[in-house]
């Protein structure tokens, strides 16, 4: 049921800290607000990560929730909204640590996930639920605070600045010529597919696709390793000049901008595949661990490599039907369903169609 909001709220705040996926997934949900009602003004509070995503978008006050800060970080938001109150408060994120941040956020309305969903307690911190809906893809599932204000219309747009220092930099590290992006790494280790799986779709992108493979990623040392791994394979193949490895050389900004240019993104569940959604590039998702029907990348539903179903019977010895909506496999084994001549089909099947809307 929507709201009872006699007119468009004066203000609103969403609370959704992190992590990039879920961020770029909040986006079109701002969008559709800001389309509907132009003069309402709109507060984040986000995470300090994310906020380098989105900080210069325009017409958004942003307040950054540093949470290494500890009890400092929650006074902040608390001294930051002292003596303000908003008619909205949209509670986007069933954490625990989210929830607490809440009570720093004043307002009349505060609209939660529905009881069924609000894990860790949500549903304690809010006093207005979005309509119960089952099985729904995140995004979806967030358009039920949008649907909940009375909004029925889903605007599936994004607009992330780049700023033209950010363009400038990443043009520069650019391959010349055309390229694949390949972002091997999610947060949840467990999602990863393997090293050698990762060296053999890249060589095939180069010794049979012709392109360019460029690496991107964060500065940890798995992420590292991986790079180092798949550069080494290539470069014993003598085609180490067709690889491009910026894993951990890049900011959000930059990487934005490398897979806006690029001709597509491989990638397991993780940030990456939902930022090059943001800027419309296609995602090959390798899925085995988590429901790609909940989280693949939005816009490229026929590009998943879809594992999961097979990993849930492994696991629990039932189908993905007989289990709640979500259930992951936590083991880094189940990645290893996915085959690469699995990706290599499909990244065929993408070009195809890449080419074919390039002729129209």
């Amino acid at each position: 049921m929507p709201l009872p909001l006699n007119s468009p709220p004066r203000s609103i705040c969403i609370l959704r800290l992190s992590a990039i996926g879920d961020v770029s997934h909040t986006l079109p949900i701002v969008r559709t607000i800001q389309r509907a009602w132009p003069d309402t003004k709109i507060t984040w509070v986000i995470g300090k990560v994310e906020y380098q995503l989105v900080y210069d978008i325009p017409n958004i006050e942003f307040v950054v929730f540093d949470k290494k800060k500890g009890v400092k970080g929650y006074y902040e938001i608390y001294q930051t909204f002292k003596g303000r109150r908003f008619d909205v408060l949209l509670h986007m994120q069933m954490s625990i640590r989210a929830s607490i941040a809440s009570l720093m956020i004043p307002a009349d309305i505060r609209l939660g996930f529905d009881r069924a969903r609000a894990k860790d307690m949500q549903w304690l911190f809010t006093n207005q639920q979005i309509e119960a809906k089952k099985n729904q893809h995140v995004i979806d599932s967030f358009f039920g605070f949008s649907e909940a204000l009375g909004i029925s219309e889903h605007i599936l747009s994004w607009e992330i600045p780049i700023p033209e220092k950010d363009w400038a930099i990443a043009h520069k590290i650019l391959p010349e010529g055309k390229y694949i992006v390949i972002s091997p790494c999610s947060s949840m280790s467990y999602r990863n597919w393997s090293f050698a799986g990762y060296s053999e779709v890249a060589r095939y992108i180069i010794n049979k696709l012709g392109l360019n493979v460029v690496l991107c990623g964060g500065n940890s040392e798995l992420e590292a390793r991986y790079a180092k791994y798949i550069s080494k394979a290539l470069d014993s193949s003598d085609n180490g000049d067709k690889l491009v490895d910026l894993v951990g050389k890049t900011n959000l900004k930059q990487l934005l901008e490398i897979l806006n240019q690029s001709e597509a993104l491989i990638s397991p569940d993780a940030g990456p595949a939902h930022l090059a959604t943001a800027v419309n590039t296609p995602v090959i998702g390798l899925y085995a661990c988590t429901n790609p029907e909940r989280a693949r990348p939005y816009l490229s539903k026929g590009f998943v490599v879809n594992r999961y179903p097979e990993a849930i019977q492994q696991e629990y010895g039932k189908s993905v039907e007989e289990l709640p909506w979500g259930s992951r496999v936590k083991k880094p084994e189940a990645m290893l369903l996915i085959k690469e001549a699995d990706v290599c089909t499909m990244l065929e099947k993408l070009l195809r169609k890449n080419n074919q809307n390039q002729t129209i």
